[in-house]
């Protein structure tokens, strides 16, 4: 030890002169003392959650091909009949759109998916996904078409799609509708509470 360690030293014995030693053989156990709280594990697990959400799931296996000028369709049970219909006419407001034009297969499996979860984390209801018909696409044509139309219907927020009317790109794009996101499910619990 140096001169100033010794000195140190010497103080801090000086210092601990008057403290008395613990009696009793309780012993903080360090393990438990620093185990998550239940409010901490529950955000570690809702993180988690959306952690999953986020990954993208979308497959880029076996696709049935559909062709260039095929109309695309699907809703899923419970949507009702008048809804769907107004959705194949394009008569609600497009809030969002997507355009896969000039994108590979990876980078619209990429853009698709993206897309869908952040409009339905915004609220959006309605939105447009041009794809293109893809009648000179290689090596099938209506590739990109053909993956749209099975990614759509993998995706949990997807209710329904249909594709476009001719002004909105016709069948080279579909109409989207997402189901309600948590805030908006109780925005509508609580507007109907107060009739």
């Amino acid at each position: 030890m140096s001169r100033s360690d010794d000195q140190e030293f010497e103080l801090f014995r000086q210092e601990m002169n008057d403290v008395t030693p613990l009696v009793g053989e309780e012993v903080a156990d360090i393990r438990t003392a620093f185990e998550p709280t239940l409010a901490q594990k529950e955000r570690r697990r809702a993180a988690e959650a959306e952690e999953q959400e986020n990954v993208n799931f979308l497959s880029t296996e076996y696709v049935d091909l559909v062709e260039p000028d095929e109309v695309i369709e699907f809703h899923r049970d419970g949507v009702q009949t008048g809804v769907f219909k107004r959705l194949k006419q394009g008569r609600y407001t497009m809030e969002a759109s997507l355009n896969l034009h000039h994108h590979t297969l990876r980078e619209a499996r990429t853009a698709v998916f993206n897309f869908v979860q952040d409009c339905y984390k915004a609220g959006i209801r309605t939105a447009l996904v041009i794809h293109g018909q893809g009648k000179h696409s290689k090596p099938h044509p209506a590739l990109i078409k053909s993956y749209v139309n099975k990614w759509l219907r993998e995706m949990p927020p997807v209710l329904a799609f249909h594709s476009a009317q001719r002004p909105h790109g016709g069948r080279g794009a579909v109409y989207l509708m997402l189901k309600k996101n948590a805030e908006q499910k109780q925005k509508n619990r609580e507007q109907h509470a107060k009739r």
